[in-house]
């Protein structure tokens, strides 16, 4: 008889970074034991809303996200999406200055994702702002229906083909504010399922970070189908800055930039209630 294994559902996102990340999961790349993995790939918005459910066992979740499920989940000590020195960044038609933001109307991600919460400590409640799906919010400024957007995943790299201009990198602004990168998104696993589980699958978590390092053309090409209007040489530069030595473990200072983080959106009234941080692994 075959052994009965545990199955772990994870969500992630539909972009470059994650799918590099999940590569070896996801298409039996490495020896999972005892586990067996499901993947739901939804926008992160959507997958920080399902973890104030508890639905995942593992998930994709924003720092902000976490902020709001620390009771049900900690967080992996590997899988950090990291901003060093780069980040979200909010462009518009026309050049401008970051007071040329103010009470403008700005189309976002997802008032849970941590590029909202960045935005929020940048510019308090001076700012008006619609949500929408990652993936509209370059052509919403540039066919005029949002003074500004909040652009994150590989928008990073593409706002400049739709004659686009930065305004501000939220990455770079934190890290001058802070002397620390930006601690943008982690995967985060339920609590309930025990100190022993929660170790184990994180240790998988990392084999396949790992194997998509050591096996970067393979994990590469897997990537690509998901890098809207990426190519090759973009998609390996978006990778570059999303999974890379934060990756496989956030360290001591990327453990004081979530710490940081989540401390200042206390402060600034956008998260309800001090966070001090869990990590496994």
């Amino acid at each position: 008889m075959s052994q009965v294994k545990t199955v772990i559902n994870v969500g992630h996102s539909p972009d470059p970074d994650d799918a590099f990340m999940f590569h070896a999961l996801a298409n039996d790349k490495i020896d999972t034991g005892d586990y067996t993995f499901t993947h739901t790939l939804q926008d992160i918005e959507t997958l920080n809303r399902r973890a104030l459910n508890k639905e995942l066992e593992l998930t994709a979740v924003s720092l902000h996200g976490y902020a709001h499920i620390a009771d049900a989940y900690a967080i992996c000590a590997c899988g950090a999406s990291m901003g060093d020195n780069y980040g979200p960044m909010l462009v518009a038609r026309e050049p401008g200055s970051i007071d040329s933001l103010r009470g403008k109307r700005i189309a976002v991600p997802g008032t849970l994702t941590t590029a909202f919460l960045s935005l929020k400590l940048l510019l308090g409640d001076d700012f008006e702002y619609e949500v929408h799906p990652f993936d509209q919010l370059l052509d919403l400024v540039a066919k005029e229906q949002a003074d500004a957007g909040l652009i994150i995943h590989e928008g990073q790299l593409t706002y400049g083909d739709q004659g686009l201009h930065l305004i501000v990198d939220l990455g770079k602004w934190w890290q001058e504010e802070t002397g620390l990168p930006l601690p943008l998104g982690a995967n985060a696993i339920r609590k309930d399922l025990g100190t022993v589980v929660m170790d184990e699958v994180t240790a998988l978590l990392k084999q396949s970070i790992q194997y998509g390092l050591d096996h970067r053309q393979e994990a590469l090409e897997y990537a690509l189908q998901y890098g809207r209007n990426l190519d090759q040489a973009k998609a390996d530069e978006f990778v570059g800055m999303y999974v890379n030595d934060w990756t496989l473990d956030f360290g001591d200072r990327g453990r004081e930039a979530v710490a940081t983080l989540l401390r200042k959106g206390h402060e600034a009234g956008v998260i309800p209630k001090l966070i001090e941080p869990e990590f496994i692994g």
